[in-house]
């Protein structure tokens, strides 16, 4: 059993937390929302009355907060993480944002001799609670090695992607992709239904042809083909339009700041923007669809 302090108890990380309890290990929960402390108590977790008492005498720390300056609140200053922990704390920062704040939280740990990965994640609160998600992992490899068993308690995938940012990198670019992907799966049922061709027919075509992809396979955006995706369930996120949003904008920022070209990357931001504009900001993702229907 180990002495585990888990900071952020929100959609995601709510549910790794319970996994690291479900294994057997002793699990300190801290959240700003007390609601989120209490869920995490029912479900055989410690409650954390502020980050310095959840963390002074964990061996190891996640962490899985909403943006890049929650982030630097949350490990800087006197009430911050890297002031009350000791030398050779195992952290994992598994929260998805900005490139430079990774790097910057990665350059405070190397000064506090602190063994620190950025280690964001995929595969949304359905993975989450059933232990399948993904980690895309940055920092020194045994750093890494020696945060595995906890990262294979919560997730099915992991992937070492290189030194310290690489695995937010990796996060970034990945939901670039997914952005721009559920868009065009969206317009193509769109216009598919307009020319009468039903649903699950086109689905049965793409999901076996060259258009296949995650946004099909697993994550159709109309009901009835994938009985687990969100489409299903009137758009109840498993991922939110605002969270998909947030992510382009990093996308658009790291390219930006590396002089990388992404039109298709901006198009997509443009159109995620209008849809949570327009109401759509607490729906799933996938539930552009609706936007692009005109409904």
């Amino acid at each position: 059993m180990t002495n585990i302090a888990f900071i952020g108890l929100g959609h995601m990380g709510l549910p790794m937390a319970r996994n690291l309890v479900k294994a057997g290990h002793s699990v300190i929960g801290y959240d700003l929302v007390p609601q989120a402390i209490e869920n995490f108590v029912k479900s055989g977790g410690h409650a954390g009355f502020n980050i310095p008492l959840a963390v002074e005498n964990a061996d190891v720390i996640f962490t899985m907060l909403p943006e890049g300056h929650h982030v630097k609140n949350a490990y800087e200053g006197s009430q911050g993480i890297f002031s009350h922990i000791k030398a050779g704390t195992l952290v994992a920062e598994c929260s998805t944002i900005d490139i430079e704040t990774t790097r910057y939280i990665h350059t405070l740990a190397e000064a506090k001799n602190v063994r620190l990965i950025d280690a964001p994640v995929s595969g949304g609160v359905t993975g989450a609670e059933a232990a399948t998600i993904s980690f895309m992992v940055g920092g020194h490899q045994t750093d890494f090695d020696a945060l595995r068993p906890y990262l294979e308690v919560m997730g099915k995938t992991l992937v070492y992607c290189g030194t310290a940012g690489l695995g937010q990198a990796a996060k970034i670019c990945n939901n670039l992709v997914l952005g721009v992907t559920m868009i065009g799966v969206c317009e193509a049922f769109n216009l598919a239904e307009k020319l009468g061709l039903d649903g699950n027919t086109f689905f049965e075509v793409s999901s076996q042809s060259s258009a296949q992809c995650w946004s099909i396979s697993k994550y159709c955006p109309v009901p009835g083909p994938v009985p687990t995706s969100p489409a299903n369930r009137e758009y109840a996120p498993g991922f939110t339009a605002a969270m998909m949003l947030k992510d382009l904008k990093l996308a658009a920022q790291a390219a930006h700041l590396s002089a990388a070209i992404t039109p298709l990357g901006t198009e997509a931001l443009s159109l995620y923007a209008l849809f949570c504009k327009n109401g759509g900001q607490e729906l799933d993702f996938s539930g552009i669809l609706k936007f692009l229907q005109g409904k």
